[in-house]
C-alpha cells in the first residue's frame, strides 16, 4: 500500500507498507524550507491505521537536500515511534541527519526551559506564593538573629573582625558621599522652602518658612533623604560586592578556612553605615536648611537674622536628636538589605544584578515604612 504525503517541484514524500507491519518512508527532491507539520500528520495517522505498524524505516536515496526543519520531523517521528513501542529504522537517512540525531539524544532537551502551557490552578498559586513570602520572611530574621550573635562575638572580643575595615568603608559612605548628599538635600530645601512660601504669603505669614523648613528637615526629610541616597549608592554597592564575591566562590574559600562571612564582611559594613549616619543626617540637615536660608533671603524679603531666629526657635533638641537616631537606624537597614542581598545572589552575572536591584528597592521600601512606624510612635508618645 503505497501514499502519497505531500509532492511539488522540489519534494517527494511518500509512504508505503513493504510488510504488514513495516511502514517505509520514502523521501526524495530537496527540503529546503518544507512545511512538514503535514507531513509528521500523516505519519501519525500511518501509524495508527491497522495493522498495527512495529517498524518505521526511511529511504532517502533520491534526497538532494535538507535543512533543519528535516531533521525536526524526522526527530518527531522518531519519537513518535518511541511512544508508541515502534522500532525506528534511521539507516536510511543521510550521514548528516544521523549525526544530528544521535548529538540530540546525547544532550536531551532540559525539560525546565520551556515555559509551562497549563494555567497553574488559583489556589495552588496562592498557596505557593504564600509558602514563598514566608521562605523569605524566615530568611530576613534568620539573618537578622545571624547578625545579633556576630555582634555579640564582638562584644566579647571573639569575632573575626578587623576595624581597618570598618574604616574603609566609613571613608566610601561617608566623606564620599558628602557631594550627593549635599546636592540633594539643599535642593530639598529650596524645594521645601518655595512651597511653603507660595502657601504662606498667602495668609501673610511667610515667616513661618522657617519653621517649616527647619521642622520637616530635621525630623522626617534629612534622615529620609539621606538613608534613600545611601540606599542607591552604598547598599547596592555592598550588594555588588557582596554577590560578585560569590561568584567568584570567595565566601566560599572563606567558610573553607573557618572564617565566618558575617562576622569578616557583613559587621564591619553594618557597623560603619550607623556610625556615619548620624554625621551625614547633621551635615544634610544643616544643607537644606541652608536651601530655606536661600528662598526665604532672596524671595521672601525675610532678613537673614529673622530666618536664623526663627529657625533657632522652632527646631527643638529632641527633633534634632529624633532625626539622628532615625538616621543611625536607617543606616543600619541600608547596610541590613544590601549585604542580604549580596549573599542571597546566585552564581551568575545576572544574579548579581537582581541582587543588587533587590537590595534598592528593598532598601528604600524598608525606610519608607519604617519612617512611617516612627511617626506613629512619635505621635502616641508625643515627641
Amino acid at each position: 500500500m503505497t501514499g502519497d504525503m505531500s509532492a511539488n517541484s522540489t519534494s517527494i514524500f511518500s509512504m508505503e507498507r513493504s510488510e504488514p507491519n513495516a511502514l517505509r518512508v520514502r523521501i526524495s527532491g530537496q527540503c529546503h524550507g518544507q512545511d512538514l507539520l503535514q507531513n509528521t500528520t500523516a505519519v501519525v495517522a500511518e501509524l495508527e491505521r491497522p495493522p498495527e505498524v512495529m517498524s518505521l524505516s526511511f529511504d532517502s536515496a533520491g534526497l538532494t537536500g535538507w535543512d533543519s526543519r528535516f531533521v525536526a520531523f524526522i526527530r518527531d517521528c522518531a519519537e513518535l515511534c518511541r511512544a508508541r513501542n515502534v522500532e525506528f529504522h534511521e539507516d536510511g537517512l543521510p550521514a548528516g541527519v544521523r549525526r544530528l540525531l544521535r548529538l540530540a539524544r546525547a544532550v536531551p532537551e532540559r525539560k525546565d526551559t520551556r515555559r509551562p502551557t497549563d494555567r497553574i490552578p488559583f489556589l495552588q498559586n496562592t498557596g505557593e506564593n504564600v509558602a514563598r513570602a514566608w521562605d523569605r520572611s524566615l530568611n530576613l530574621f534568620t539573618f537578622l538573629g545571624e547578625n545579633i550573635i556576630a555582634a555579640r562575638n564582638l562584644l566579647r572580643g571573639r569575632a573575626q573582625y578587623r576595624w581597618t575595615d570598618t574604616f574603609l568603608v566609613i571613608e566610601q559612605c561617608g566623606p564620599q558621599a558628602l557631594g550627593i548628599v549635599a546636592l540633594i538635600n539643599f535642593l530639598m530645601g529650596l524645594i521645601l522652602a518655595f512651597v511653603g512660601a507660595v502657601q504662606l504669603t498667602k495668609f501673610g505669614a511667610s515667616i513661618y518658612v522657617a519653621d517649616l523648613v527647619g521642622i520637616a528637615t530635621v525630623r522626617e526629610m534629612g534622615c529620609v533623604m539621606t538613608g534613600i541616597i545611601l540606599c542607591g549608592r552604598t547598599g547596592a554597592a555592598f550588594a555588588a560586592q557582596l554577590g560578585t564575591m560569590k561568584v567568584n566562590e570567595e565566601i566560599s574559600a572563606l567558610q573553607t578556612f573557618g572564617i565566618s562571612p558575617l562576622e569578616f564582611l557583613v559587621l564591619p559594613r553594618m557597623i560603619a553605615l550607623m556610625l556615619v549616619m548620624p554625621f551625614l543626617c547633621a551635615f544634610a540637615d544643616f544643607i537644606s536648611i541652608s536651601g530655606g536660608f536661600l528662598v526665604s533671603v532672596t524671595m521672601l524679603d525675610i532678613t537673614p537674622t529673622e530666618y536664623l531666629t526663627r529657625t533657632i526657635q522652632a527646631v527643638q533638641l529632641q527633633s534634632f536628636l529624633l532625626g539622628i537616631a532615625k538616621g543611625c537606624f536607617f543606616g543600619f537597614l541600608v547596610a541590613y538589605t544590601g549585604c542580604l542581598r549580596g549573599l542571597q545572589s546566585g552564581s551568575s552575572a545576572a544574579a548579581v544584578g537582581e541582587a543588587t536591584t533587590k537590595a534598592v528597592v528593598t532598601g528604600i521600601s524598608a525606610i519608607i515604612a519604617f519612617d512611617g512606624v516612627f511617626a506613629v510612635l512619635t505621635h502616641l508618645l508625643q515627641i
